[in-house]
């Protein structure tokens, strides 16, 4: 079993050779403004029009919690939209991630990593606007990802 690397440095500027998946978590209301996508828009346009586009047709795709969508944004990087997140605002309901739509996206993930051969990115989803505690989403991570031998790196922005 694989364990998790820690990274200092940006997670849209992902280490390593080889095919990289970049996971994220977006929310089920469409919203893409307010933090990590705004690195991500930064650097490729293609992962936010993806995202809208993919909510605005929700009536005909698999738009929803659990759901990843992959946007290729060069040869060796795909960009993974994890919706894993309900509303964008803590509330009477409580924070917005949804462990259980992570743990479903994750696996998604897992899936194509291995048919793509690729190593898997990304900052401390799920703990930021979601308002996840790492606690929580760590095991996921390592079940679904590095439980089947997937390179893994974590990064904090400095």
């Amino acid at each position: 079993m694989s364990e998790i690397t820690y990274v200092r440095g940006d997670a849209t500027a992902p280490q390593g050779k080889g095919v990289k998946v970049i996971v994220h978590v977006c929310n089920d209301l469409g919203g893409w403004g307010k933090g990590f996508v705004l690195a991500l828009s930064r650097r490729w346009p293609e992962p936010e029009a993806a995202y809208r586009r993919w909510h605005r047709e929700r009536a005909h795709n698999d738009f929803g919690l659990g759901a990843v969508q992959f946007v290729q944004v060069s040869p060796f990087v795909r960009v993974a939209n994890l919706v894993g997140q309900h509303g964008m605002r803590r509330g009477s309901k409580g924070v917005p991630v949804r462990y259980e739509a992570i743990d479903a996206g994750l696996a998604a993930v897992a899936d194509r990593a291995l048919e793509l051969g690729a190593s898997v990115h990304m900052p401390r989803i799920g703990c930021g606007l979601a308002g996840g505690t790492w606690s929580r989403i760590e095991p996921l991570i390592e079940t679904r990802l590095t439980g089947q031998g997937l390179s893994v790196s974590v990064y904090d922005f400095d």
